[in-house]
């Protein structure tokens, strides 16, 4: 095979740093990790991480990500009648990992999130006893993935297992997990996933700008220097993510748990991978236009700001969209989702805590990545020869039809009434820069029964 010279480049430069490839990058660009407070506790919620730092940037709070991700997809080896072992091996494998690591970014964050297909072979009538339903729906909690009216005809609906999403600022804390959870021989992997977050919160170039250039990605050059994204945007704002424990299943109120407390403290996962056009986005829309696709069309901010204010006074409501929309023929991103993933009013939690009006449901973990789409497949004919910017996007939801009303807003298709719009189109924002390659949803069980859930019953 003939290489381009863009080819030749970005595999010496892949090459040279060793097998984990152009992610060894991370550690040298960043040169030591970000300051962190002291973790000592590992919630009963697997998704969340304790010591998350918070910055301010342009007088907007701001959390900083661990720097480096990794998610490993996989198929459970063990038949119905070896379950139990493999679930006594898992859980002490995961309890060593807790003990070496702190539950932090610091040190190591592990959520294994189960598939239904895992349940539907392995555990299909303690599924049905125990499974929560959505209340507002009138579905389980989980279900099979969908494609969306922007996805592309091809998009991929996976049917893994388990994802065990792992997140650390030390890239070796990742590679020691990684080697324990295959050398257990309890799973047959079938993708790797890698990627990186921040790393510009101190100052200095962003690493999206840095791992960009360094892999001759098209527009790298275009991207501002402090970005912590490709796209341009901050998009970690603390008042953008949902607080504390508000995407568990029992926090707001919209779960059945149909006399079974066995999902309590757990959560709804989804997981897709995005490419993203950085050429496109930077070339074919100038800054106000962009601000308009990212947030809403009209918003007011600072020339070239990345950091733009996201609280509960600043969330649009379905007939600010509806408006907008009517006068610029656009609709924003960030507007059209706030109608479905924020608070329309004041909730008191089971617990008594008390979430404003305007409050962020979803909690995401989303992170950049240059995989096409992934690091390795177990289908190698699917890996492009190139790096390409993208997102593998992780996102937690009270529950699966909560994630879906999300999604759908992003196409127009909002619960009041509907924009009707081309898929992929100019005036869709984001889609029309935006692919999905790959999908599936996931249920994460509280850390109690994190290991072969439903395998005791």
């Amino acid at each position: 095979m003939k290489f381009t010279r863009r080819q030749a480049i970005v595999g010496a430069a892949a090459g040279a740093v060793g097998a984990a490839g152009i992610y060894e990058l991370v550690d040298q660009f960043t040169g030591s990790s970000p300051d962190r407070a002291s973790a000592t506790t590992a919630f009963p919620e697997q998704h969340l991480l304790d010591g998350v730092r918070v910055v301010d940037l342009e007088g907007v709070e701001v959390l900083v990500p661990p720097l480096h991700h990794e998610i490993l997809t996989a198929r459970v080896t063990a038949g119905r009648g070896d379950l139990r072992t493999a679930q006594s091996e898992l859980e002490h494998l995961l309890a060593q990992l807790d003990a070496d690591y702190a539950p932090s970014p610091a040190g190591l964050g592990v959520t294994v999130a189960w598939g239904l297909p895992y349940f539907r072979r392995l555990t299909p009538d303690a599924l049905q006893r125990h499974l929560p339903h959505d209340r507002r729906a009138e579905k389980p909690v989980v279900f099979d993935a969908e494609r969306f009216q922007s996805d592309p005809f091809d998009t991929r609906l996976e049917s893994n297992d388990v994802a065990i999403l792992l997140r650390s600022d030390t890239r070796a804390n990742i590679d020691d997990a990684t080697k324990r959870i295959q050398a257990s021989k309890l799973f047959e992997l079938t993708s790797i996933r890698r990627g990186f977050a921040g790393g510009g919160f101190e100052g200095g170039q962003s690493l999206p700008k840095k791992l960009a250039v360094a892999a001759q990605i098209p527009g790298a050059d275009l991207i501002p220097d402090t970005s912590e994204l490709f796209l341009g945007f901050t998009s970690t704002q603390r008042a953008g993510m949902g607080p504390g424990t508000i995407a568990n299943f029992e926090t707001l109120g919209y779960v059945d748990f149909r006399g079974s407390d066995y999902f309590r403290q757990g959560t709804h996962m989804h997981l897709s991978h995005i490419h993203e056009d950085v050429e496109a986005w930077y070339l074919n829309f100038d800054f106000d236009e962009r601000v308009a696709t990212a947030f809403k069309p009209g918003l007011q901010v600072k020339q070239n700001a990345q950091t733009v204010r996201q609280g509960p006074k600043d969330v649009s409501t379905e007939a600010d969209v509806h408006r907008d929309f009517k006068r610029s023929g656009q609709m924003g991103h960030s507007a059209a989702i706030q109608t479905t993933s924020r608070l329309d009013r004041d909730v008191v939690a089971h617990d008594g805590t008390v979430f404003p009006k305007g409050t962020a449901i979803p909690v995401r973990a989303d992170f950049n990545t240059l995989d096409n789409p992934f690091a390795w497949s177990e289908k190698p004919d699917e890996i492009g020869v190139l790096p390409a910017a993208g997102v593998h996007f992780v996102v937690f939801n009270p529950t699966g039809d909560d994630f879906r009303r999300n999604r759908r807003a992003m196409d127009g298709q909002l619960e009041g009434k509907a924009i009707k719009l081309e898929a992929r189109s100019r005036p869709q924002g984001f889609n029309e820069v935006l692919s999905t390659t790959h999908r599936q949803n996931f249920i994460v069980p509280p850390r109690r029964h994190r290991s072969f859930p439903l395998a005791e019953v």
